[in-house]
């Protein structure tokens, strides 16, 4: 019997993305190591050595979420809520700053970004406002009454106003994305969404009035930095020594790689520190500098792949908050991927974000193991019937 309950547990790890997690980790490394050149001679394996730590306390995490019943965190997803939006407060009146922002907390050496916390802790309360609302609705009701969606605006809007006053634009929309998915999957009508999709556009048509002909109000919602980065993504060739330097080298760097790449520790401008922050922000101009086409295919497939997997696992969860739980980490990683690639590529404006479990860092790669260990959790909880596939 204890051998039989013994292969039942297993059974229920999800090894797929373990696997796909190993490869990312093995590729993270290789990327991470080529990087440290141009930052750290006498010790090749700086960056390294601190990658492999953060990955143990990362997994580490993971498979303690995973062993954690993911249902009470419904219990406890306000007061997460609201400890994520003290430290984003405290951030604001102690924080350290970094190249013009205000993101970290310095606990004896370590810097703490609440924001990269923030998203998780979001991301649970928001599946607990659809799930609440679920379990208590009419069998007529067939869409989510707008009352529903005001609730998840109400708790995403001051974490995404809190974060973008450090200023950090690329983790305010991750927030912005988090929320805009859980109102998708909550069933609103598309009248509803019709109508915050034309609200986001007015916005924007705002912005674009207010910095054609009133600079001064537009500079309180956009500081100049990110203004700078928008005009070197717009007009790249303009600004290629001043603010579209770092994509132009980004670029430079992709196309000299070609179909199978330069080598490994053989790129150009990886190499040479000519594209800044490429071992965070710009790891995939490394790779796809060094290992070509093939490495940066190999690289968007696992993500897909992953992707999959993660649909796979919140559809066939027999629990709706599980379901909730796995949709909102799908739009957490899908849209950091795409934003990362796309800016490094030039499809998107810079924003600063990492490639999940890619990019070297503490805070981003611990938040996406807590996301993987929520879902490893939903997996390893889901119960498995007769005809289930």
């Amino acid at each position: 019997m204890g051998t039989e309950s013994n292969k039942l547990e297993y059974s229920r790890i999800d090894y797929t993305l373990l696997f796909l997690l190993f490869l990312l980790f093995i590729i993270s490394l290789v990327a991470v190591y080529s990087a440290s050149g141009q930052y750290f001679v006498n010790d090749p394996y700086y960056f390294v050595k601190r990658q492999i730590i953060w990955y143990i306390i990362g997994v580490g995490i993971m498979f303690s979420i995973m062993f954690f019943d993911y249902e009470l965190l419904e219990n406890l997803a306000l007061p997460f809520y609201f400890l994520g939006l003290s430290l984003l407060v405290a951030v604001h009146l102690f924080g350290t700053v970094r190249n013009g922002s205000q993101r970290w907390i310095n606990l004896g050496g370590f810097m703490l970004q609440p924001s990269e916390f923030m998203k998780i802790f979001l991301l649970i309360v928001l599946a607990g406002v659809i799930y609440k609302w679920a379990k208590e609705k009419h069998e007529l009701d067939t869409k989510t009454p707008i009352s529903v969606v005001v609730k998840i605006m109400i708790y995403s809007l001051p974490p995404f106003g809190l974060i973008l006053l450090q200023p950090d634009l690329g983790t305010a929309l991750v927030i912005g994305a988090i929320m805009v998915t859980m109102i998708f999957i909550s069933g609103t009508s598309w009248r509803i969404l019709t109508l915050l999709a034309g609200t986001i556009i007015a916005g924007l048509a705002t912005l674009v009035y207010l910095h054609n002909n009133h600079i001064e109000l537009f500079s309180k919602f956009i500081k100049p930095h990110q203004l700078e980065r928008i005009y070197g993504w717009l007009s790249r060739e303009e600004y290629a020594s001043s603010y579209g330097f770092q994509l132009t080298e980004a670029l430079k760097g992709i196309g000299s790689g070609q179909v199978s790449g330069r080598g490994l520790l053989e790129g150009v401008q990886s190499q040479s520190g000519r594209i800044p922050e490429v071992q965070t922000d710009f790891i995939f101009a490394l790779i796809g500098e060094e290992f070509g086409f093939i490495g940066a295919t190999l690289v968007i497939s696992i993500y897909f792949i992953m992707s999959y997997r993660l649909i796979i696992i919140a559809i066939s969860c027999d629990n709706p908050y599980g379901t909730y739980l796995v949709t909102g980490v799908i739009g957490l990683l899908a849209f950091q991927i795409f934003q990362n690639i796309a800016m490094t590529i030039g499809l998107m404006p810079i924003t600063g974000l990492a490639l999940p479990f890619m990019s070297y860092g503490g805070s981003a790669l611990l938040t996406n193991m807590i996301a993987m260990g929520i879902v490893m959790s939903v997996k390893y909880r889901t119960k498995r019937f007769m005809f289930n596939y």
